[in-house]
Protein backbone atom coordinates (compact mmCIF):
# COMPACT_ATOMS: atom_id res chain seq x y z
CA UNK A 1 0.00 0.00 0.00
CA UNK A 2 2.71 2.42 1.05
CA UNK A 3 4.88 1.31 -2.28
CA UNK A 4 1.24 2.50 -4.44
CA UNK A 5 0.91 5.52 -2.57
CA UNK A 6 4.71 6.58 -3.15
CA UNK A 7 4.34 5.32 -6.95
CA UNK A 8 1.10 7.48 -7.30
CA UNK A 9 2.60 10.90 -5.80
CA UNK A 10 5.67 10.05 -8.23
CA UNK A 11 3.85 10.00 -10.95
CA UNK A 12 1.49 13.03 -9.83
CA UNK A 13 4.93 15.18 -9.15
CA UNK A 14 6.49 14.16 -13.06
CA UNK A 15 3.25 14.88 -14.32
CA UNK A 16 2.94 18.42 -13.54
CA UNK A 17 6.67 19.04 -14.02
CA UNK A 18 5.96 17.52 -17.71
CA UNK A 19 2.72 19.55 -18.19
CA UNK A 20 4.27 22.73 -16.60
CA UNK A 21 7.31 22.72 -18.97
CA UNK A 22 5.35 22.34 -22.01
CA UNK A 23 5.74 25.86 -23.91
CA UNK A 24 2.10 27.44 -24.67
CA UNK A 25 0.84 27.26 -27.82
CA UNK A 26 2.19 30.21 -30.66
CA UNK A 27 -0.77 32.06 -31.84
CA UNK A 28 -1.92 31.23 -35.52
CA UNK A 29 -3.42 33.86 -37.64
CA UNK A 30 -6.84 33.75 -39.22
CA UNK A 31 -7.54 34.33 -42.36
CA UNK A 32 -10.86 36.00 -42.73
CA UNK A 33 -10.72 36.11 -46.40
CA UNK A 34 -11.28 32.34 -46.31
CA UNK A 35 -13.77 32.88 -43.80
CA UNK A 36 -15.51 34.65 -45.87
CA UNK A 37 -15.80 33.79 -49.60
CA UNK A 38 -16.27 36.03 -52.22
CA UNK A 39 -18.72 33.90 -53.90
CA UNK A 40 -20.97 34.14 -51.35
CA UNK A 41 -21.31 38.03 -52.29
CA UNK A 42 -23.70 39.57 -54.58
CA UNK A 43 -23.60 39.34 -58.33
CA UNK A 44 -25.73 42.14 -59.39
CA UNK A 45 -25.28 46.09 -58.61
CA UNK A 46 -27.52 47.08 -55.48
CA UNK A 47 -29.28 50.51 -54.30
CA UNK A 48 -31.00 51.58 -51.23
CA UNK A 49 -31.98 54.92 -50.30
CA UNK A 50 -33.11 56.01 -47.14
CA UNK A 51 -34.95 59.28 -45.72
CA UNK A 52 -34.15 59.75 -42.29
CA UNK A 53 -34.78 62.80 -39.54
CA UNK A 54 -31.59 63.81 -37.34
CA UNK A 55 -32.11 65.84 -34.39
CA UNK A 56 -29.52 68.27 -32.83
CA UNK A 57 -26.20 66.35 -32.02
CA UNK A 58 -26.35 64.58 -35.31
CA UNK A 59 -28.19 61.22 -34.47
CA UNK A 60 -30.52 59.66 -36.30
CA UNK A 61 -33.87 59.67 -34.91
CA UNK A 62 -35.71 57.88 -37.07
CA UNK A 63 -35.99 56.66 -40.77
CA UNK A 64 -39.17 57.95 -42.14
CA UNK A 65 -38.98 56.01 -45.95
CA UNK A 66 -36.59 54.29 -48.20
CA UNK A 67 -36.36 52.90 -51.66
CA UNK A 68 -35.27 49.16 -50.37
CA UNK A 69 -33.26 47.14 -53.41
CA UNK A 70 -34.09 43.65 -54.27
CA UNK A 71 -32.41 41.59 -51.63
CA UNK A 72 -33.78 41.46 -47.98
CA UNK A 73 -30.10 40.98 -46.35
CA UNK A 74 -28.99 44.01 -48.04
CA UNK A 75 -32.04 45.95 -47.33
CA UNK A 76 -31.77 44.99 -43.25
CA UNK A 77 -27.69 46.10 -43.38
CA UNK A 78 -28.12 49.48 -44.27
CA UNK A 79 -31.25 50.40 -42.68
CA UNK A 80 -29.51 49.11 -39.78
CA UNK A 81 -26.74 51.23 -40.58
CA UNK A 82 -28.51 53.99 -40.96
CA UNK A 83 -29.94 53.99 -38.00
CA UNK A 84 -26.44 54.07 -36.09
CA UNK A 85 -25.60 57.12 -37.97
CA UNK A 86 -24.08 60.44 -37.09
CA UNK A 87 -24.53 63.47 -39.57
CA UNK A 88 -22.46 66.36 -39.09
CA UNK A 89 -20.94 69.02 -41.27
CA UNK A 90 -16.72 68.62 -42.25
CA UNK A 91 -16.54 71.22 -39.16
CA UNK A 92 -18.16 68.92 -36.80
CA UNK A 93 -21.82 70.56 -36.05
CA UNK A 94 -25.12 69.11 -36.60
CA UNK A 95 -27.72 70.58 -38.51
CA UNK A 96 -31.45 69.11 -37.70
CA UNK A 97 -33.17 68.32 -40.76
CA UNK A 98 -34.46 65.21 -43.39
CA UNK A 99 -31.66 63.41 -45.26
CA UNK A 100 -31.22 60.86 -48.10
CA UNK A 101 -28.87 58.39 -47.31
CA UNK A 102 -28.05 56.22 -50.35
CA UNK A 103 -25.77 52.98 -50.47
CA UNK A 104 -24.13 51.34 -53.35
CA UNK A 105 -23.22 48.07 -53.63
CA UNK A 106 -20.48 47.46 -56.54
CA UNK A 107 -20.14 43.76 -57.39
CA UNK A 108 -16.58 44.56 -59.43
CA UNK A 109 -15.04 46.08 -55.65
CA UNK A 110 -17.18 44.46 -53.51
CA UNK A 111 -17.61 47.48 -51.52
CA UNK A 112 -20.35 49.61 -50.23
CA UNK A 113 -20.24 53.87 -51.36
CA UNK A 114 -22.37 55.69 -48.72
CA UNK A 115 -23.94 59.18 -49.67
CA UNK A 116 -25.67 61.13 -47.73
CA UNK A 117 -27.49 65.04 -48.53
CA UNK A 118 -29.69 66.70 -46.98
CA UNK A 119 -32.88 67.64 -48.27
CA UNK A 120 -34.45 70.27 -45.92
CA UNK A 121 -33.29 72.16 -42.63
CA UNK A 122 -35.32 72.03 -40.03
CA UNK A 123 -39.11 70.59 -39.67
CA UNK A 124 -37.89 67.57 -37.50
CA UNK A 125 -37.58 67.58 -33.74
CA UNK A 126 -34.50 68.07 -32.80
CA UNK A 127 -34.46 67.19 -29.09
CA UNK A 128 -35.64 63.33 -30.06
CA UNK A 129 -33.53 60.83 -28.99
CA UNK A 130 -31.34 59.20 -31.30
CA UNK A 131 -32.65 55.69 -33.08
CA UNK A 132 -29.47 54.31 -31.58
CA UNK A 133 -29.92 55.26 -27.51
CA UNK A 134 -33.64 54.05 -28.06
CA UNK A 135 -32.45 50.47 -29.28
CA UNK A 136 -29.83 50.64 -26.42
CA UNK A 137 -32.77 51.53 -23.81
CA UNK A 138 -34.88 48.66 -25.19
CA UNK A 139 -31.67 46.13 -25.35
CA UNK A 140 -31.15 47.31 -22.01
CA UNK A 141 -34.31 46.65 -20.28
CA UNK A 142 -34.38 43.38 -22.46
CA UNK A 143 -31.53 42.10 -20.41
CA UNK A 144 -32.49 43.37 -17.29
CA UNK A 145 -35.67 41.41 -18.05
CA UNK A 146 -33.74 38.16 -18.60
CA UNK A 147 -31.36 38.61 -15.82
CA UNK A 148 -34.05 38.63 -13.06
CA UNK A 149 -35.99 35.33 -14.86
CA UNK A 150 -38.89 33.98 -16.37
CA UNK A 151 -42.06 35.10 -14.28
CA UNK A 152 -42.66 31.74 -12.78
CA UNK A 153 -46.37 30.30 -13.38
CA UNK A 154 -48.64 29.63 -10.51
CA UNK A 155 -49.61 25.51 -11.11
CA UNK A 156 -52.74 24.75 -11.85
CA UNK A 157 -54.95 22.96 -8.67
CA UNK A 158 -55.30 19.28 -10.08
CA UNK A 159 -58.76 19.86 -9.26
CA UNK A 160 -59.80 22.02 -11.82
CA UNK A 161 -58.11 19.60 -14.98
CA UNK A 162 -61.01 17.49 -16.44
CA UNK A 163 -59.03 13.91 -16.48
CA UNK A 164 -61.83 12.83 -19.69
CA UNK A 165 -60.15 15.31 -21.61
CA UNK A 166 -56.87 14.04 -21.38
CA UNK A 167 -55.51 10.86 -23.69
CA UNK A 168 -54.05 7.53 -22.07
CA UNK A 169 -50.40 7.27 -22.31
CA UNK A 170 -50.97 3.81 -24.18
CA UNK A 171 -53.35 6.07 -26.20
CA UNK A 172 -50.71 8.52 -27.10
CA UNK A 173 -48.01 5.91 -27.29
CA UNK A 174 -50.11 4.02 -29.67
CA UNK A 175 -48.51 3.88 -33.71
CA UNK A 176 -51.19 3.18 -36.25
CA UNK A 177 -50.71 0.32 -37.65
CA UNK A 178 -50.39 0.23 -41.33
Amino acid sequence: MRLATLTLALLAATGTAAFAATPAPAPTRINVESLQPKSLLPKKPLHTEWVVEVNKYGQVTRVRSGKPSGDAAYNSHTYGNALQMFIRTEDNKAIPGVYRVTYDYSPQTARIRRNVEILHPGGVNANAPGAANVMMAVARKNAQKAQHGPATATPIPLSTINPKRLPDLPQVMKTPSP
